[in-house]
């Protein structure tokens, strides 16, 4: 079995207009946000074996943020290009591309594409995940190139604003 974590980047800042999307940092409550998201999962004794994530750097940065929670080195990340902005359809050929040694991946995107490709995996639909969300799914298979066709179960939704 496989887990599957789908992570929005937190917060970014739109202190500078002149920055390119793709450079746009965290800005103060994405910095403080993606920390504690991460301190969750660990509450949830869940072990993440692959960060995937977009180059973008509010992407980057929220997924060396959890690195870190977790104890691991960022230079483990797995920086996929085509996850900046990218479609549904792109997120689940890279979901598929990730080597089977991993068992729980968290590939770390963005909106609108992240909200739409979790509302594809399970009966559960969100109406948008907040920035720094995780949409978390059990994966019926053990090998993430059948993910498509696997069997899926939700597994539970969190956001920063979420009160336990």
């Amino acid at each position: 079995m496989k887990t599957l974590l789908l992570i929005r980047h937190a917060k970014s800042s739109w202190d500078d207009l002149l920055l390119h999307d793709f450079d746009r940092p965290l800005n103060a409550r994405g910095l403080k946000d993606a920390p504690i998201m991460a301190q969750r999962l660990k509450a949830k004794k869940i072990k993440i074996d692959a960060f995937v994530s977009s180059p973008a750097i509010r992407a980057k940065s929220t997924c060396e943020l959890f690195m870190k929670e977790f104890a691991v080195n960022k230079k483990e990340m797995i920086l996929q290009t085509q996850i900046y902005l990218a479609s549904p359809e792109v997120l689940l050929e890279t979901v598929k591309q990730i080597n089977n040694q991993f068992e729980t991946a968290a590939v770390f995107a963005h909106n609108s594409g992240i909200t739409d490709f979790a509302n594809s995996l399970t009966s559960l639909k969100v109406d948008n995940m907040p920035t720094c969300s995780v949409f978390a799914v059990k994966v019926y298979t053990e090998n993430w190139s059948e993910f498509k066709t696997a069997k899926k179960e939700f597994l539970f939704f969190d956001y920063p604003k979420n009160l336990k």
